[in-house]
């Protein structure tokens, strides 16, 4: 009876012994992603957003004010040189034009009458009849009058002129991209009413930053429209603003495509410029790849251990050359070297982890106690 007893309690006991030395399971390392350090010689790029523009753009205005009676001109429309714009009220100035001739007509009559008495003194000076005084006063009366005579025609083609201007016609072949005027509005003299834009020069108008200015000018240029960005196309730098705009600071920049084409005015453009590469080579690394250490840039790399997908992670300094969206470009780790790009916040120096994809194959080896 004891010894039925006893056996079940031994193999109890050797269960817990043996669950009590048994040793703990080791934990994952920690999967990281990576991503290799390579210094290249491709050019930097820099992009800028801007609208295509007309190289001759014409703000046209009446050389004389009234009210507008007729309007001949919509936004998109083309025009040919000399066609009518618009029309004003020429009512006064028909009248202007009535009033000078009228005045001319007088100052002509004045000037034949003073042309007639001066020859008749003429006549009367060979018998000694007429004194050396009447005889100046004659030669001034007519002289003054011929004078006021071609005043008078002066000022009837001037009128006649602001007859015509009252008719306001396209300077250039173009297309018209503004218009400020509608019929029965008054307009003043010189305000500009209508905008005509050449369309066979078309440029792209983008604004660089005072920082990009040196480069940009040393740089190469391609353009894309919204409408099509897979065709890109050469533009070359045609203008370049000598003076910051008051708002933005930016320099304004016209380039023009390296060979004629049209393009859509007022669309959007994208100008990418490739800068020249630097004398120090830089490395493209995802922008989450950037801590810092000690207020300085730095990043993690992983040095591996022996042949196995695992390593240990250190923090390196790095000098940070530009960014470009998502990526920015930096030197410092050597040629090959895997910094981390994701999870950057949860590393510490000496810290083993695995390359991703192989954290399921590797496991922590215990520490000695």
């Amino acid at each position: 009876m004891k010894t039925s007893v006893a056996l079940p309690l031994l193999t109890v006991l050797a269960a817990l012994l043996s669950a009590c030395s048994a040793k703990p399971a080791p934990e994952p390392l920690r999967a990281v992603r990576t991503a290799e350090v390579r210094y290249d010689k491709t050019p930097e790029t820099d992009r800028y957003f801007g609208s295509v523009q007309a190289r001759y753009e014409v703000d046209q205005a009446f050389r004389v004010g009234g009210k507008v009676v007729s309007r001949k001109v919509d936004v998109g429309q083309k025009v040919r040189k000399g066609a009518v714009i618009g029309v004003l009220d020429d009512t006064d100035y028909k009248l202007a034009v009535e009033a000078a001739r009228h005045q001319l007509e007088a100052a002509q009559a004045q000037a034949r009458q003073a042309q007639s008495d001066r020859q008749r003194l003429d006549a009367l000076k060979i018998d000694g009849s007429v004194s050396p005084s009447d005889d100046e006063k004659a030669q001034s009366n007519e002289k003054t009058t011929r004078a006021a005579a071609e005043a008078e025609a002066r000022r009837l083609e001037l009128a006649r002129n602001r007859l015509e201007y009252t008719t306001l016609r396209a300077s250039q072949d173009g297309v018209v991209t503004k218009r400020k005027f509608e019929v029965g509005q008054v307009v003043a003299e010189g305000q500009p009413i209508v905008s005509v834009a050449n369309e066979g020069e078309p440029e792209i108008v983008v604004d660089v930053p005072e920082d990009h200015l040196a480069a940009f000018k040393a740089s190469r240029y391609k353009a894309s429209l919204a409408s099509a960005p897979e065709q890109t196309f050469e533009v070359v730098l045609r203008e370049l603003s000598p003076q910051a705009a008051a708002q933005t600071r930016t320099f304004r920049a016209r380039l023009k495509p390296a060979t004629p084409r049209a393009l859509l005015l007022g669309a959007t453009a994208t100008v990418v410029v490739a800068r020249p590469v630097g004398e120090t080579p830089a490395a493209v690394i995802p922008a989450s790849a950037i801590t810092q250490n000690k207020g300085q840039p730095a990043v993690w790399v992983v040095h591996r251990a022996g042949s196995e997908p695992v390593g240990i992670v250190d923090l390196i300094n790095v000098s940070v050359h530009g960014y470009r969206n998502d990526e920015v470009l930096v030197s410092g780790p050597p040629a090959g070297e895997l910094v981390v790009t994701a999870g950057v916040q949860k590393m510490a120096p000496g810290l083993r982890v695995a390359l991703a994809g192989t954290a399921r194959n590797v496991e922590t080896k215990p520490s000695a106690r």
